[in-house]
């Protein structure tokens, strides 16, 4: 008889985590909930004014629990339980965390539970752009190019910037930490029970493309080389890891303590943990030389090739290049933009400032009808900002924007960088600016393009997923126009957590390899944009405008 069989896909973005349970056979989505983290709503561990974001393990953990437990619970609960046969883990990242010998984090440990420095530090904080600098400087002394596979330039939002940082700013964090784990390891350290730094399986993805480790080095840089960084660096190469593991393989089995908590099974095997975007991309199903942009808060851009057409190639200025990190097999390519739909939200807070601070203190309406007004209004800014923005003519001289409000991640990595709007006059109105902002990250997407094609990487065209991609029809047709280039926008709503369930149904032995999970439980697409012929020839000479902004602003306007 022909069983059903479940797996479990667990995506963590910026703001909240979201399950989705999987009929393993058709990749139809059985149930999904999301939960948002309580203390990042709170704004609690954060100094956005230094670009400090940090996140309790505790939100995390609470996640993890309630949204399985509703999924299941949603799907038929007991009745259901038995037949889940795998979970996979994505993240966002680089999202590491000092941990103690038993590999727990330090801030679920006895005098840490309310210190910054021993949370999970997020991707987009970047409190460590000196220790990058740093980093880049220090790797040029070296005739061994121990950054070749990450672009050549490493980022504060990266590993290594982020264990320095914190490691000098606090020394009791200094005297704990034993380790240094990335979020997408420490879940399946987790849920199977972990209880040794040592033993934990880390990620091929994320040691690949933000901690330096590569198969040419057997591993990671020497001990020497972080030593003569800085002596605080000392041993850490000898507690991290050799050994990577790609996703399809199975971290362990659900330990005792979580099958219980979940009403799961011992049976239920844990995949490998990978970041997101690159699960991401498997779910929007990838193919050779097709860029994935996975569109949210920021974006990650993902390619995969032949392992053999990269023989030779080191491509300049990205986020790694990592045999396996994707597909295994196949050799994986990260970019992205570091602030995309960040940008627009920024934008509607500022539009939404009188709403949110005067509105409540009205003397013509009450509080209730204050706070449902205020929820309604912001809840339009940007659907109505995109109607009018697409009624507006366009003009070679119109309002022009550069897109790095939280620095550049790729083409070639500055955190330091600002974002600018140029060309503005009394009659630049709301709508004028939306448009050049849209503009400004559609054309940080070309950047990146670009960059691929000057490298020898072909890109034959744009799967698009996330946020903006299903919601934003005004930004996608845009981004289309500006890259001349057709977009595929899958259908899946949560593709990231579908991808984590490809992978899980993998590591449970339901699929022999990645690209037959992908065939069968992949579910297609339900959108295209082409390029209009007559947009992306004007946006073509505006592009040029938008580069030699942002090379005079980064030539020009530094930080001492």
């Amino acid at each position: 008889m022909n069983i059903t069989k479940y797996v479990i896909g667990i995506d963590y973005g910026s703001d909240s985590v979201r399950s989705v349970l999987v009929n393993a056979g058709t990749g139809q989505e059985i149930s999904s909930a999301v939960h948002h983290y309580k203390r990042w709503q709170q704004g609690l561990y954060c100094n956005p004014a230094a670009n400090q974001f940090r996140q309790h393990p505790l939100d995390y953990i609470e996640g993890l629990e309630i949204t399985i437990k509703e999924c299941v619970e949603k799907a038929g609960g007991s009745a259901i339980a038995g037949l889940i046969k795998g979970i996979s883990v994505d993240t966002t990242g680089s999202t590491p965390v000092a941990v103690d010998h038993t590999g727990t984090p330090l801030a679920l440990t006895p005098g840490f539970e309310e210190n910054p420095h021993a949370m999970f530090v997020l991707w987009k904080d970047h409190t460590a752009v000196q220790e990058a600098a740093q980093i880049n400087a220090h790797a040029l002394k070296y005739e061994n190019n121990y950054l070749k596979y990450v672009g050549s330039i490493y980022s504060s939002e990266w590993f290594w910037a982020k264990l320095l940082r914190t490691l000098r700013t606090d020394e009791a964090v200094r005297n704990s930490c034993y380790s240094w784990v990335e979020h997408c390891d420490w879940i399946p350290f987790l849920l199977t029970g972990g209880t040794s730094a040592d033993e934990m399986k880390r990620s091929r993805c994320a040691a690949g493309h933000k901690a330096l480790w590569a198969e040419e080095f057997g591993g990671l840089p020497p001990n020497d080389f972080f030593t003569a960084l800085d002596p605080v660096l000392d041993g850490y190469t000898g507690r991290l890891f050799k050994e990577t593991y790609t996703s399809d393989q199975a971290a362990g089995s659900l330990s005792a303590e979580w099958a219980e908590r979940l009403g799961l099974t011992t049976a239920v095997k844990v995949g490998v943990g990978a970041f997101d975007a690159h699960m991401g991309a498997v779910g929007g199903q990838i193919e050779p030389y097709f860029l994935c942009k996975i569109m949210g808060t920021s974006t990650c851009d993902i390619l995969v090739a032949p392992q053999e057409d990269m023989e030779g190639k080191l491509i300049k200025g990205i986020c790694g290049q990592v045999n396996g990190s994707v597909i295994p097999g196949m050799a994986g390519l990260e970019a992205g933009q570091s602030a995309f739909g960040d940008t627009y939200a920024w934008f509607k807070n500022i539009l939404a400032w009188p709403l949110q601070n005067l509105l409540t203190d009205s003397s013509i309406i009450n509080e209730t009808t204050a706070a449902a007004l205020r929820e309604e209004m912001t809840d339009r800014i940007i659907p109505e900002l995109s109607v009018q923005a697409a009624l507006l003519p366009n003009d070679p001289d119109d309002e022009l924007g550069i897109d790095w409000l939280n620095g550049r991640r790729t083409p070639d990595a500055n955190q330091e960088l600002k974002g600018a709007l140029f060309q503005l006059d009394l009659g630049t109105d709301a709508p004028r600016i939306f448009k050049a902002l849209a503009e400004a990250t559609c054309f940080g997407a070309k950047n990146i393009v670009d960059r691929f094609i000057s490298e020898g990487i072909p890109v034959k065209g744009i799967i698009g997923i996330g946020g903006v991609a299903k919601k934003s029809p005004f930004v996608m047709q845009m981004m289309a126009d500006v890259l001349n280039m057709p977009i595929r926008i899958h259908q899946f709503t949560h593709t990231c957590a579908l991808g984590a369930a490809m992978f899980a149904a993998v590591a449970a032995g339901i699929y022999p390899s990645i690209e037959d999970a992908m065939k069968a439980m992949g579910s297609g697409f339900d959108a295209a944009y082409q390029p209009n012929p007559a947009l992306a020839g004007y946006y073509a000479k505006r592009f040029p405008k938008y580069k030699s902004l942002g090379a005079y602003i980064e030539q020009n306007i530094r930080h001492e």
